[in-house]
């Protein structure tokens, strides 16, 4: 019987271990996602330095990551702040799965918060403060605050719950692309006598393929947080998810397009695409704790919350974000994290729990955003004192593309 049970042991962290891997991919994918919605809402003389960034994100934050990153986030907690530095940290231990499938499984996580930052800073910014920025937010910023509430830290003791990351992951992206892309200025011609000038992208084929694959990858990175498939619990738990994503994204998406005809008398792409990213990110936080319904809505809240944030980003606090990065991740991310606290099925004020879970959950909001907040404000305002954040206008002007790389993706010749 010991042999039995210890075969059906192994069996079920086979599929644990396997179906967290197979999320990883997933999430991985997104990278290509992230790239392509950039490329696509920009302008084509830029394209191949976007993609480098993007190629860079997940080499230097996979490497910055396992350096120094997740011990940082998940070593041994030390007075809920941060976790014990354990350099390079080559895992071996199992706990339900292989630590080491935890670390690739954060690692991808780690990538996304810096990429999110590359977007609202596109087209303008110098290649070598891009490495630095993004190297410094995946080695200190995005662990600490993570640490917090994944790693055992204060936010966690306090019951603050975001399940996926709506505040751990996206939302700290978003301030920090809020910060960079205010510190950085807008693009040139973006403002005329203090009025925003719409600069198209190139090409919303490639936007609209990276919003669906960044749908698709959501099935990797909030259904893979569950980190476990065996039992009937777990399945149970993971076929709940990736409803409640799902819903969330098709609300977000429809809700923005009908607030973007009222407004503008015209259904919007661009800001549909962004709705139904919108949506997922909105969902991340509360996607395990919420009902189908519940999902629904909190998608569609976000959706109509993203319309009248990438207004304010531009036009009230005029800070020039060419994808709406800090709408879709910062701003949706921090209203998904608080609607937990109204829609949980288990306190939630909409289901009698009172106002205490919301009280937590904004706690973990603000926390959060105003640790990013002040550690971007010291990071990009260094890079910008020192190696310079900026490109020269003649750069700026005539693409990134030909003078930070030497080549271009589109080859007229």
């Amino acid at each position: 019987m010991e042999d039995i049970s210890t075969t059906v042991s192994d069996i079920a962290m086979s599929i644990d271990n396997m179906w967290v891997l197979i999320a990883t991919c997933l999430v991985m994918f997104m990278q290509a996602g992230f790239a392509l919605v950039e490329v696509g809402f920009t302008r084509s003389k830029n394209a191949a330095n976007i993609l480098m960034k993007n190629m860079m994100d997940f080499a230097v934050g996979s490497l910055a990551f396992w350096a120094l990153g997740y011990s940082i986030m998940f070593g041994e907690d030390i007075a809920g702040f941060i976790g014990s530095i354990n350099l390079f940290y080559g895992p071996e231990t199992i706990d339900g799965i292989p630590e080491v499938t935890k670390l690739m499984f954060q690692t991808v996580f780690a990538a996304t918060a810096a990429t999110i930052v590359s977007g609202a800073m596109a087209e303008r910014t110098r290649f070598g403060a891009y490495l630095i920025y993004s190297l410094v937010i995946t080695l200190v910023i995005y662990p600490i605050s993570g640490h917090w509430t994944w790693g055992g830290g204060w936010l966690s003791e306090m019951g603050f719950i975001d399940f996926a990351g709506s505040t751990v992951v996206h939302s700290v992206g978003g301030w920090a692309a809020l910060v960079g892309a205010a510190l950085l200025g807008p693009r040139i011609g973006k403002y005329v006598n203090g009025k925003p000038k719409a600069i198209p992208g190139h090409n919303l084929v490639l936007g609209a393929l990276g919003v669906f694959i960044l749908w698709l990858g959501w099935f990797g990175f909030n259904p893979g947080s569950q980190l476990a498939a065996s039992g009937k619990d777990n399945a149970l738990a993971i076929s709940h998810i990736f409803a409640t994503t799902n819903l969330a994204a098709a609300a977000g998406a429809l809700a923005s397009m009908i607030i973007s005809w009222m407004r503008y008398k015209r259904p919007s792409l661009s800001i549909t695409l962004n709705g139904a990213l919108g949506g997922l990110v909105g969902i991340t936080a509360g996607c395990a704790a919420v009902s189908l319904g519940s999902a629904a809505i909190i998608g569609a809240i976000s959706g109509v919350v993203l319309v009248f944030a990438l207004e304010f980003v531009e036009r009230t606090l005029k800070v020039d974000d060419p994808v709406g990065a800090v709408s879709v991740h910062g701003i949706c991310g921090a209203v998904g994290t608080l609607l937990v606290g109204v829609f949980a099925t288990e306190g939630g004020l909409l289901n009698g729990g009172g106002f205490a879970q919301l009280g937590v959950q904004a706690i973990g909001v603000f926390a959060t955003m105003a640790w990013v907040l002040a550690a971007s404000f010291l990071l990009f305002g260094a890079i910008k004192m020192t190696v310079g954040l900026r490109e020269s206008q003649r750069v700026e002007e005539e693409g990134l593309d030909i003078y930070e790389h030497g080549e271009t993706v589109y080859n007229t010749i």
